[in-house]
């Protein structure tokens, strides 16, 4: 936990010794009264929060921590990469989100695929909640405080349709008969403007089993240019994140 992340509401009350924060902020960190944290507020600023007093555990409600919060910055912004992912298993899906959040990817969108497993979508974790969850611990490893957006859709087709892909480039990765390397695609279209701007990209990768040739043909016909990552055919989870930062690397977003 490399930043605690509060809502606006809990920077007002103090926060109980048994949440998973005020733990980690007496028995990992070892703080005191008077100690200063890392922390920020969810989708807003980060800063340094101060402890003004910890009560004792065995006080009643079981003790608490109160502090005041500093806003320092405007926390760390989101990259304009978005993502498309046919639904994964429910553990790999886990690990996906957590890493998009890591990595600082605006915005995750999970599909249903015509060769994708129909249970994965009836998982629990891709409720709003538990994903979400998940999101919010990559933001947190990453000590950022903008959580990307989640969208689920039922089947690519109403995906494309909902998604803003608006001026971006349109990546969709695939191992058969793709049009060329991802990396030789970002270097003929290069991501960030002569100012250093980066231009948004949206970058598709399909569930475990891969796209159907119906599917790539909507893919195509949409705008959508195929591009392969090597002969190893990679996991979901493991793809989005090596395609995740390949992208950002071209946009120059890891040189800093």
């Amino acid at each position: 936990m490399n930043i605690c992340l509060f809502t606006e509401d809990e920077l007002t009350r103090p926060l109980p010794l048994s949440d998973e924060r005020g733990e980690h902020i007496v028995k990992i960190l070892h703080k005191n009264e008077g100690d200063t944290f890392s922390a920020g507020i969810v989708g807003g600023p980060a800063g340094t929060a101060q402890i003004t007093q910890i009560t004792d555990k065995t006080a009643s409600g079981g003790g608490s921590i109160s502090f005041s919060f500093i806003p320092e910055s405007d926390g760390k912004p989101l990259y304009p990469l978005t993502l498309i992912i046919g639904f994964p298993r429910p553990i790999q899906l886990k690990r996906l989100l957590r890493d998009a959040a890591g990595l600082g990817t605006c915005a995750v969108h999970l599909t249903g695929t015509e060769l994708g497993e129909k249970s994965y979508m009836q998982s629990s974790l891709v409720e709003r909640g538990a994903a979400y969850q998940m999101l919010l611990d990559g933001t947190v490893q990453a000590a950022g405080t903008h959580v990307p957006e989640l969208f689920l859709h039922k089947t690519l087709q109403e995906c494309l349709a909902s998604v803003n892909t608006g001026s971006s480039l349109k990546i969709v990765l695939d191992n058969v008969r793709a049009a060329c390397p991802l990396t030789s695609f970002l270097a003929a279209h290069p991501v960030k403007t002569g100012d250093g701007t980066a231009i948004p990209v949206t970058a598709a990768i399909g569930s475990e089993r891969g796209w159907t040739d119906k599917e790539r043909t909507l893919l195509e016909s949409d705008g959508w240019t195929r591009c392969t990552m090597g002969k190893r055919i990679l996991r979901t989870e493991t793809a989005a994140t090596v395609a995740a930062s390949v992208i950002l690397a071209a946009m120059g977003e890891l040189d800093t």
